[in-house]
């Protein structure tokens, strides 16, 4: 200390980086990015940002290259700034995404099911609606009957947004009370997959014609790079919230849910179904600020950093007030520089995205 010895340079490069590896907060690495400028380009030169990513969601090594648009149409242009920098800046800004709090519903549109009984009346839209009935009329999907309660039925949704962290999904089976006994038509097990369409293929949301064409496409397009373990799933009629060990994140936009086996037959043809009446992704979108294009059928993506987007969608988090701090939002997406950002973060006003709340109306089923 008296000799004011830079510890960066006295232990060397190999042991500083496993110590600023350290740190799990992206803003304790912009801290220290801001000591000095070596120690900021020490950071660039590692890629720390982008290191720090990658352990938290090892999915992100994915990413091969970043580019920043503004108003998300046109790419920046900094005759100062060099490719490492931008690198190091939009992975600090992806960090911050996603270590956000947030309870959103993430679904967007129901894609497609394996099977459908009566569709389209007792088809797979039906279960974004919050309840079992919509306009007087009970309101769910049901699969086809199986004399084989094994057999399994997929169901496939698209995400709000190519990026989302998911930490639970919600799945509310239907009981049917228009049938002697209110029998409950609900999976033994669940499991949940998240993946992405291979690069240069387009998937036309809501086919209502041809649903088998639709779930045909799926298997031969979509790469699943997630895979969540099995969860028992209770024969009642409530929302079972089915949470994840770990956080996932969803490069890609698509969401399968596994029902597995089947425990309810129906008495009039004595074969087994499974029928749902709600659905719900809970996690955190990382849209519009962030964005990406697939670009190798192995995954590998570009990330694309809008910097005059909003950290979150427009749309209030589950258990947002009205009085949400919008205002740093906007403060926070008129950021341009790194510098700008270290400012910003030091003085306390990072990216703010509404707080987690627990839920009180049901058990989490399946918590690890």
């Amino acid at each position: 200390m008296e000799d004011c010895c830079d510890f960066i340079q006295w232990l060397g490069a190999d042991m500083s980086i496993k110590i600023l590896m350290c740190l799990d907060n992206p803003t304790d690495l912009v801290r220290a990015s801001a000591v000095s400028s070596s120690w900021r380009q020490f950071v660039i030169a590692n890629g720390l940002s982008k290191q720090l990513c990658i352990r938290m969601f090892p999915e992100v090594s994915n990413i091969a290259n970043v580019i920043e648009l503004n108003d998300g149409i046109e790419p920046l242009q900094n005759r100062y700034e060099t490719p490492a920098e931008r690198e190091n800046r939009v992975f600090a800004f992806l960090a911050r995404g996603l270590t956000s709090f947030m309870r959103k519903d993430c679904m967007l549109e129901a894609v497609v099911a394996s099977s459908t009984d009566n569709y389209p009346q007792e088809g797979i839209h039906n279960t974004l609606e919050p309840g079992d009935r919509v306009d007087q009329r009970a309101s769910y999907w049901s699969s086809q009957g199986a004399v084989d309660p094994t057999v399994p039925e997929v169901l496939v949704y698209k995400l709000t947004s190519n990026l989302c962290v998911i930490t639970e999904i919600h799945i509310h089976p239907f009981q049917a009370y228009f049938q002697f006994g209110f029998p409950i038509y609900s999976a033994k097990a669940v499991r949940f997959r998240l993946g992405h369409l291979k690069p240069n293929y387009e998937f036309e949301i809501n086919i209502k014609d041809k649903p088998s064409s639709a779930l045909r496409f799926i298997n031969e397009s979509v790469v699943w790079t997630y895979t969540s373990p099995s969860f028992p799933m209770a024969q009642e009629s409530r929302l079972q919230k089915f949470k994840l060990p770990e956080p996932a994140l969803c490069i890609g936009g698509y969401l399968q849910i596994e029902l597995l086996g089947r425990v309810q037959k129906q008495e009039m043809d004595e074969k087994y179904y499974i029928c749902v009446c709600h659905v719900r992704a809970v996690g955190r979108p990382l849209s519009p600020a962030f964005d990406v294009d697939i670009t190798d059928p192995s995954g590998k993506c570009t990330l694309k950093h809008d910097t005059d987007a909003e950290y979150c969608s427009p749309t209030k988090s589950e258990g947002e007030s009205s009085g949400s701090p919008s205002r740093f939002r906007s403060f926070t997406a008129s950021i341009r520089g790194w510098e700008q950002m270290i400012l910003n973060t030091l003085l306390g006003g990072g990216v703010v995205v509404g707080h987690e709340e627990d839920s009180e109306e049901d058990d989490i089923v399946g918590m690890v």
